[in-house]
């Protein structure tokens, strides 16, 4: 897809989140429903986002963790991007993007806040890191010439390589879950079309091939398949936003789910879908238009689960962002709103929805679950 059009997300984020920069203080609001019940899994589970309480650029953030109770909340960094950051796949690190001047740069930090590194210098700059499955490597984009490139590094920062090599752009990249592939967007043509390659850059496929946009690929958790969003001619009109799942060769492209927000809602994560862990459910965000002469940014976003195969599809939430935790209990998702907006978390059913902070934009990243 056009540059331009990632640049510009950043404004559409801006708009539907409008109300989180008005709010300040920590959580403190109190459970909407009948409350998530205490256990072991609970009490341990940490979850990252980026907060914004105001005095600085509009896109400048702060990276946060907060107990999946609500208890615990930590300010980890300062001054991050929208973008909320990725946890490694072993829980101690947290990886996230910086400004540094006028460039962004990918740095990692200890999940306590110690620790804080630099990984990339390059007036290119760098985004979007993504963990190899196996926490040894770090997928991110870097911007070259003006034009996107899809670059791996290992988790030190040392070996950075462009895997991608094409005059077009390249963003968003997801690794697969046994770590072999690495899903990406490519525009071509100024047409967002989803990619797939070796880990080593080779074997670069497209998959989708369609005159829409697709983007914000999402591999099931067995790496059998990937669902993306896939827009239409209008890329920030709610109706023309669709969900679909192919197989991970690209066969077998079907539609899911209509009005699935990609690209009105803020890049936190290569993709606004999320998978249940055991692969039998998707959350995802809709946008609902409530009124048909309301401006077309001002959409309702409101959370929706459904079975893998499309069948189901049940509103939990007003919100965006959803995200299973890792052991399929809870979904985390981020409201907009200048009384209600935050970081909330609800049972997988929609019940006992509780918000955990305030200011939270982007989106969440849960902590790692224990090892199978």
């Amino acid at each position: 897809m056009p540059s331009n059009r990632i640049h510009y997300l950043g404004a559409v984020a801006l708009v539907v989140t409008v109300g989180l920069a008005a709010t300040s203080g920590a959580a403190s609001a109190p459970a909407t429903g009948s409350g998530l019940a205490a256990n072991s899994a609970q009490a341990s589970a940490k979850i990252a986002f980026v907060s914004y309480r105001g005095g600085g650029p509009a896109n400048h953030g702060t990276v946060y963790v907060v107990n999946a109770d609500g208890s615990g909340q930590r300010r980890l960094a300062r001054h991050v991007r929208d973008f909320p950051p990725a946890w490694s796949p072993d829980g101690r690190k947290l990886a996230f993007v910086r400004d540094v001047g006028a460039n962004s740069e990918v740095y990692v930090v200890n999940a306590d806040g110690s620790g804080e590194r630099r990984l990339t210098r390059n007036p290119a700059g760098g985004g979007f890191p993504a963990w190899s499955p196996d926490g040894r490597k770090i997928a991110f984009v870097r911007g070259v010439g003006g034009n996107g490139e899809v670059y791996v590094m290992n988790a030190d920062g040392s070996g950075q390589r462009n895997l991608t090599r094409n005059p077009a752009d390249d963003w968003f990249s997801a690794w697969s879950p046994d770590g072999r592939k690495i899903a990406f967007v490519r525009g071509v043509g100024g047409n967002g079309e989803v990619y797939v390659m070796n880990a080593d850059g080779s074997g670069q496929r497209n998959l989708t091939r369609n005159p829409a946009d697709d983007w914000f690929s999402a591999w099931s958790p067995d790496g059998r398949k990937i669902a993306f969003v896939r827009s239409g001619r209008c890329w920030v009109c709610p109706a023309n936003d669709k969900l679909y799942v192919m197989n991970a060769d690209g066969s077998g492209q079907r539609r899911l789910a209509r009005n699935a927000r990609g690209g009105a809602v803020p890049p936190s994560r290569p993709s606004p879908v999320s998978w249940s862990p055991d692969g039998r459910r998707i959350a995802f965000a809709r946008g609902l238009r409530p009124n048909p002469k309301t401006a077309r940014f001002h959409v309702r976003m409101e959370v929706y689960v459904m079975n893998a195969d499309g069948s189901g599809q049940r509103r939990l939430a007003y919100g965006a962002q959803p995200l299973w935790s890792p052991d399929g209990q809870r979904i985390a998702f981020v409201r907009s709103g200048r009384l209600v907006g935050g970081l909330y978390v609800m049972n997988a059913d929609g019940s006992g929805q509780r918000r955990l902070a305030r200011n939270a934009r982007g989106g969440a990243a849960w902590s790692p679950g224990p090892k199978k």
